[in-house]
């Protein structure tokens, strides 16, 4: 097993991080084999528990006391890959294998966020003329092995708004290839609104509802999915024309993905 941990440590500091892509997506193959356990999930009751707190203005003690008005939130932060492989490799010849799990999980996890800022920046920087929205730019993961990696970004004016978001989500995946093995298309009045379609070399299934608008849902890769949304398109080649904008291809190279 020392073994496997020291190839493994090699492989990500020989990586050069950010620019070096080739490299880091033969690292996140070698990580996904060692990813296994779930991430804890936020509740519902713990959710609702902080909305009591807010309304009530007591906390989960059942003291009451002043809100709070002052205060910047908490400060930005960064992983630092190299030191998390570093302080894992110190946990292991310690014997400390929890620690030294947890270092590994926040290597992949700073990995995993500097492939999504990577995409984001190769992104059009416009799309059907609208502007990036700036603001709205967002990565998240989960840093096991891309499963829960989010890549989120929304190009707007005015009422008009195009939303990209790129992702691994075995429920969005599942519900999406099921409807594609199926070979069915619409057949009925209420079935219009959802249809197979073709997303350059891809099958891919396009939606519409009167209040939210277009949606594309784009499997491709082994596990990802390329999600479009648009809100005030004039019609479905207006929206298709938008989201043929996306490379694709490039985002897969990102990804790893075959």
């Amino acid at each position: 097993m020392r073994k496997i941990l020291f190839t493994f440590i090699s492989a990500v500091l020989l990586m050069g991080l950010a620019t070096q892509q080739a490299s880091s997506q033969n690292l996140m193959e070698k990580m996904k084999k060692k990813a296994e356990d779930a991430l804890l999930k936020k509740t519902p009751a713990g959710d609702e528990q902080k909305d009591q707190e807010a309304t009530t203005g007591t906390s989960s003690s059942g003291t009451s006391g002043p809100s709070n008005t002052k205060g910047g939130g908490l400060n930005a932060k960064t992983i630092d890959i190299r030191q998390q492989i570093a302080d894992a490799q110190t946990a292991y010849d310690a014997k400390k294998y929890t620690d030294a799990k947890y270092s590994i999980r926040q290597a992949i996890l700073g990995i995993e966020l500097e492939i999504g800022k990577n995409i984001l920046k190769e992104l059009p920087e416009k799309i059907a003329g609208l502007p990036i929205v700036p603001e709205e730019d967002n990565v998240t993961s989960s840093g096991i092995g891309f499963v829960g990696l989010v890549i989120h970004r929304i190009y707007g004016s005015g009422e008009k708004q195009f939303t990209l978001t790129i992702g691994n989500d075995a429920a969005m995946l599942s519900a999406v290839n099921m409807y594609l093995a199926s070979g069915a298309y619409a057949s009925t009045a209420e079935e219009q609104n959802i249809q197979q379609t073709k997303f350059k070399d891809y099958r891919a299934i396009i939606e519409y509802d009167e209040s939210s608008g277009y949606k594309l849902s784009v499997p491709f890769g082994q596990s990802s999915i390329l999600v479009t949304e648009g809100v005030n398109f004039s019609s479905e080649d207006d929206f298709m024309n938008a989201s043929n904008e996306i490379d694709i291809e490039n985002i897969k190279k990102h990804l790893g993905e075959q």
